[in-house]
Parts: structure tokens; sequence; C-alpha cells
């Protein structure tokens, strides 16, 4: 789930330095764990877990979904996060094609390899339809795709469209078309995307601990730098500390010239005195992601450091006023954009290179995004809602020298938007207290 730059695991670390007034601290009842680690709380069980009461509400949102977009029918197929939004199963299926089919008006199913019928049953038991929906099994020398079109077929859909899941694979999808060539088959997003982005308030309420959390993890991290370190040395303390608050986390640190590059190197990095440093990521709770990033110095900043940073704050700032309900997305980026771009960092993506926000959720990037083009061409809603989350992460990357970003999670409220995280106030106090 968090393993959207697992590609920099090598580099992975969490947080940051500014002076360096307790680095290397340890704890004489945690052995070598630093102090300021040692002493963080858990957060573990601060949410409470969904109910299956919530989930068939979701489902039965979906349904109006489905009518208001003429969808005969879902399919969630292997890998889907909608299956544990909607369902809590994950189909972890590999090659072999496990599916959620949740008809608008019939019976759902689930597809999956006849010797796993027992799991399959299990799994369905304890979640939202408990008996109320079949298992269908086909053996290795048997087509799962026919499968499912005949499973639809005897639920009345015989033709109309059917809507699959964005990320299934395209084995999936091609084979079902070939399997069912009187159906249509077309994107299930605006029914997934439909119910995903506008998050109930418990749902905000994993999201909000969850960065409570990261945040936690961070300046105890922080807290606990020393110079010569290692990302490899920093990874090993941002795992130590997820383990204290205990949730699934992780962070990405890059180093000096290195975070002039958005999503940085996995090269092995060392922290040294005078050198910016940036951590990016987060943790679940209860399934819902946390994206943070904290950028701050080991030492003192230069003039230039701390003018960029003041800039990129400011845009941070612009974002989140120019979020409400009723804007264009794309309202939103501009507004940050154009703080960027007034101060001397322009044209358009030139340092500011990527869009201010994506939504989040159970994914750490979800919809719908802040930019101007929404690159996968789906108009789900053109105006923000109250619910919808993203984050706020503008940044000014100079290359060969350094990078800025500060993101934090915003929330659209009813009258405007609030950053779920206390925003950072400078390189030397990225935690403000």
């Amino acid at each position: 789930m968090l393993s959207r730059r697992s590609f920099f695991r090598a580099s992975s670390a969490a947080l940051a330095a500014a002076a360096l007034p307790v680095f290397g601290e340890t704890s004489d009842d945690a052995g070598s764990l630093p102090a300021a680690i040692a002493a963080l709380p858990s957060f573990a069980g601060r949410v409470p877990p969904f109910t299956n009461e919530e989930r068939l509400a979701r489902i039965e949102r979906a349904k109006v979904l489905m009518a208001e977009n003429h969808i005969d029918a879902i399919v969630l197929a292997n890998n889907s996060t909608s299956s544990l939004y909607f369902a809590n199963i994950s189909l972890n299926g590999g090659e072999r094609l496990w599916a959620l089919v949740i008809p608008a008006k019939a019976k759902a199913f689930l597809i999956c390899p006849a010797f796993e019928n027992a799991r399959a049953h299990e799994l369905l038991s304890a979640g939202p339809f408990g008996s109320d929906a079949d298992v269908l099994t086909w053996q290795e020398d048997e087509s799962p795709f026919a499968l499912l079109v005949r499973g639809l077929r005897d639920r009345g859909i015989a033709t109309g469209r059917v809507g699959l899941d964005e990320n299934m694979k395209f084995v999936f999808s091609s084979s079902l078309a070939q399997a069912g060539p009187q159906l249509r088959f077309v994107i299930a997003t605006p029914v997934t995307a439909g119910c995903r982005m506008i998050k109930e308030a418990h749902e905000i309420e994993c999201i909000r601990v969850a960065g409570a959390a990261t945040l936690a993890v961070y300046e105890a991290v922080y807290r606990s730098l020393r110079e010569g370190m290692t990302t490899t040395d920093v990874h090993r303390l941002v795992g130590a500390a997820y383990e204290k608050v205990g949730l699934a986390g992780e962070a990405s640190l890059n180093i000096g010239t290195f975070t002039a590059s958005p999503h940085g190197s996995r090269q092995v990095q060392t922290i040294r005195e005078g050198t910016i440093l940036m951590v990016d990521d987060g943790c679940l709770v209860e399934g819902y992601t946390s994206d943070i990033t904290r950028t701050f110095m080991l030492g003192k900043p230069t003039e230039k450091m701390n003018q960029v940073f003041e800039v990129v704050r400011r845009a941070q700032q612009a974002a989140l006023a120019a979020a409400r309900p009723g804007v264009e997305p794309a309202s939103v980026d501009a507004a940050a954009r154009k703080v960027i771009i007034d101060a001397g960092y322009g044209p358009g993506f030139r340092y500011f290179s990527h869009r201010v926000g994506h939504g989040l959720g159970m994914d750490g990037h979800e919809w719908p995004y802040l930019v101007t083009n929404d690159m996968f061409g789906w108009d789900l809603h053109p105006h923000l809602r109250p619910g919808m989350v993203f984050s706020d992460e503008p940044g000014i990357y100079i290359s060969g020298e350094f990078g800025i970003r500060l993101e934090d999670e915003l929330h659209i409220t009813e009258n405007g938007a609030e950053l779920l995280t206390p925003a950072s106030s400078s390189l030397v106090d990225p935690f403000g207290h």
C-alpha cells in the first residue's frame, strides 16, 4: 500500500535535522534506541475499524452511481484497493483471476480458483456481503473469463455496460472482452472514484491520525540524527520509530543536491553539516495513508535556502486559501504556481516541476488531482467538494544545488479547506515547537 516509492527504499529514512542539539542521545531503558524514538507513544487503535454497515452504505452508493452512469455492474479484480473499500477483501491472485462483481440490481458474486473455494467463503463471510454473495469457481483448465461473463448473464446482464477497475491487468480486461463480445466493457472509475474521493468523517479521522503519527516519527528521527549517518542508517531509525508508534510506514530521505529531484535518488547518501535534507512518505491507519514531506537543515541555511523556503511556504498557503467547495482543481494549482513564478522561479513547470497535489485516501495517489489537465481524461467532477482530501505540496527544485518541498494533507470543508497536519515554519524549526 505504501509501495509507490519502494524504488527508493535503499535511500529510505525519516527525518531530519536542524542545528544538532540532542542528536545521537540514547535511552538507558531502551538499549541503543535513541531517547526521542524510545519516548514515542503508540498510535495504534486510536481510530476504530470500519464496520460492515459502513461498507454496505458504500455499496449502496456505488449502485446509485452505476445507475447514474448507465453501468450494469462493476468488476474489481486482483490487487484492487476498491475491493478493500467496498468488501474488506484483498484479491491477491497473481496471474489467476480473482474478481468481485457487484451488479447494480442483482446479487454480487466472487470469482476464484476452485482450490480457493473455502478461503473465498471465509473472506466473504467476514465482510458486508456475509452469505449474500455467490462464489463461482473455475478449474485450472477452465476459463475464468467465460465464467464471469456467464455469472453476469445469469443475473440478467447479457448485454449492457460493465465497469472494470482501472488497475485491472490488460490480460484480464482483454480476455473478458473476448469472452463477452456482446457486453461493452468500460472503466469503473465514475463509480469507484465517485464513492472513494468523497471521504466520510471516519475516513478523515484515519488520515488525520496517520498524519499525526508520521509527524511524530519524523520529529523523533530528526532529533536522533547526527553527522555521518547514511540514508541506510536513517531508514533503520524510521523502522524503529514506526514500530514504536505501532503502525506500518516508511519514508525516503534525500540529502543535498539529491533534493533537487522531486523523488531523489536510490543512491546511499551521507548527512553532512550545512546540507538540506528532505523526507517524504507516510503510514497507514485502518487502510488510509498519510503523505507528508518535510525539508530542513543540518546546520545553518544560506540566505538563498531561507528565501526559497519562504516562497514554497507562501505557495502552500496560497493553495490552501484557493481550495474551497465549487472551485476547479486547476485553480488550486494555479494559485500556488503563481506565487512561485512571481518569485522568479518560472516559467511554468521549470522549477516547480509537478502538480501541487493529488487525492489521498486508501491509495497514496488517487482522484481527483490538483492540476490544469486531468492526465487520465476523465471528468469525474469539475469542482471541489466537501470531504475531498489532497496533498498540498508545492516545491522548488534547483538543479545542482538543492530542492525544497513542503507537503501536508488538505481537507475540503463545507466552507473552505484545512490542513490536517501543522505546516512547517522554517528550515531550522520544521516542527514548530
